[in-house]
């Protein structure tokens, strides 16, 4: 189904030149609409490819696509195959193909190469950046500490590794998103279920654990592989356990990036060869000293993702920079610079609540108390909200202190009474 929607689009000829540009999947997740508006806004011909009807498309969406082109399947490669070729027939030369979606990170490398779209990755980019095992090369090129991994093989060579590291242990998909069949493994016993439940057709990296919580770099890189924005978030959480305890998922955008994050964070940049990504690179921050890795408080290697950070994080970094990332993005994309300016630094919080938990304070409450700070309330989407939570509440502080204050409000548990149980406890007794 082809949805014909065309635009008069004005622009400078002397500040860029058009380009044709597909954004795969664009209404997902709901807030990239901002990327489409802002690549229309600098001249682009932006042309829309996904599963959804157009009609079901909000209307920014749909002011900011030339045109767009729905498939049965986004999974179908030929119908993706099809619709860009489509594209090509009625546009001419496509200079971009994006997604900003870690899902489809293959399938745009796949387009890219089998259409010969010059930016971003290519097929033979994939090991590289998708599996985290041929990362480590990439991170111990540029002397930044890896956890010591074993591919898993059998019940056997897996208990050989982990009498070298000791338990626990973490297992997880070589070629992976999020979190998903992720697991801390404790002893024998763990081991051996993990064996029987885990998928058979997936190929499966064990690592030592570490003590630590995740810092990450979020740039936008040019092309000569230059920053030309850069912020950070901390999660003092694992995602692992967010998703496979139902926990409340907590992070936030630091008010300033640390020196070794930012360091460590271009030299990631240069090692794995990044031109012109908007990227999202993940450390471990030791909590306590690690044989082999390095003090409490040092850095180390986690993963990288070419990508934006994942949900409505691009906002939490408007918010705690009072800039707008998406402009940015759009402006690397057609002048390979910005002159979009950043304001006042903030911490920007992010707090996804669980279903069925029964907090302290109400929706209500937490708005009323934090009316002056919050910046969103949203449900999330069912698709993330296994990683991010249900409820989520965007709020921007000035210092530490009230970040925390804030987390602490808004995951607080209702206080049991058990006054009435203890008494019946201590009639019994007496008897």
């Amino acid at each position: 189904m082809i949805c014909n929607k065309r635009n008069t689009i004005q622009y400078d000829r002397k500040k860029t030149i058009m380009k044709n540009v597909i954004f795969i999947s664009p209404n997902f997740p709901e807030n990239y609409w901002h990327f489409c508006h802002e690549l229309k806004e600098n001249g682009m011909n932006v042309l829309g490819i996904g599963d959804c009807p157009y009609d079901d498309l909000r209307p920014e969406l749909q002011e900011s696509l030339q045109e767009y082109y729905k498939v049965d399947s986004l999974e179908n490669y030929d119908e993706v195959y099809g619709a860009v070729g489509y594209f090509i027939w009625h546009y001419g030369r496509i200079d971009w193909l994006e997604s900003n979606n870690e899902y489809w990170l293959e399938q745009d490398a796949r387009l890219r190469t089998d259409f010969n779209i010059p930016s971003g990755f290519h097929n033979e980019d994939m090991p590289r950046i998708k599996y985290k095992s041929c990362m480590k090369e990439y991170y111990q090129r540029v002397g930044i500490p890896v956890a010591r991994h074993h591919m898993v093989d059998n019940y056997e060579g897996c208990l050989n590794f982990i009498r070298e590291v000791g338990y626990p242990v973490v297992t997880k998909p070589d070629n992976g998103v999020g979190a998903s069949h992720t697991f801390k493994i404790s002893s024998d016993e763990e081991l051996g279920n993990f064996f029987a439940n885990k998928w058979d057709d997936t190929v499966y990296i064990m690592e030592e654990f570490i003590n630590a919580e995740i810092n990450s770099y979020d740039a936008i890189i040019d092309s000569h592989g230059n920053p030309i924005f850069e912020a950070g978030n901390v999660t003092p959480m694992s995602i692992m356990d967010i998703v496979n305890n139902a926990d409340n998922a907590l992070f936030y955008i630091v008010k300033d990036l640390a020196d070794d994050t930012r360091h460590l964070g271009r030299e990631t940049a240069k090692s794995f060869g990044v031109r012109s990504r908007f990227v999202h690179f993940e450390f471990f921050r030791l909590l306590s000293d690690h044989e082999g890795l390095g003090k409490k408080g040092d850095l180390m290697a986690l993963e990288v993702n070419m990508r934006p950070s994942g949900g409505f994080t691009p906002d939490m970094i408007n918010f705690a920079r009072e800039t707008d990332v998406y402009k940015i993005w759009a402006d690397m994309v057609a002048y390979d610079s910005t002159q979009k300016p950043v304001g006042t630094h903030h911490f920007c919080a992010f707090a996804g609540l669980r279903d069925g938990k029964d907090f302290a304070l109400t929706p209500d409450d937490i708005i009323e108390k934090y009316d002056d700070h919050l910046k969103m309330v949203e449900r999330m989407p069912d698709a993330l909200a296994d990683a991010m939570g249900n409820q989520m509440y965007l709020a921007t502080f000035d210092t530490e202190e009230e970040l925390h204050t804030f987390f602490a409000d808004v995951t607080g548990l209702k206080e049991v009474d058990t006054s009435e149980e203890s008494e019946t406890t201590e009639t019994i007794i007496d008897k």
